[in-house]
């Protein structure tokens, strides 16, 4: 399954960058790979992975990061499940 993990912080420049360099030195493949915002005034940073499960893309985190985390399952639409999708709710 496809998951968003995103981590928001405090919109001060300290807070930016103990964010991303507490999610850089982690180690972590996903981490390192973190997007940010800060630059665009949206304090946060955005990971896309591909896991077994939510709290398997949760537990990707720093323990200090899991609880406000907001992990958000991802799916992609056909045409044709959509047309589906559409003809049911008339």
């Amino acid at each position: 399954m496809r998951f968003l993990i995103e981590v928001d912080h405090d919109a001060h420049v300290g807070a930016c960058a103990k964010a991303a360099k507490l999610l850089l030195s982690s180690g972590s493949h996903f981490l390192t790979h973190a997007d940010f915002g800060c630059n665009d005034g949206v304090h946060a940073a955005w990971i896309v992975v591909d896991v077994e499960g939510r709290e398997a893309a949760r537990a990707i985190l720093p323990p200090g990061l899991r609880a406000d985390a907001r992990i958000v399952g991802l799916n992609k639409f056909s045409i044709e499940e959509l047309d589906l999708l559409i003809a049911q709710h008339r």
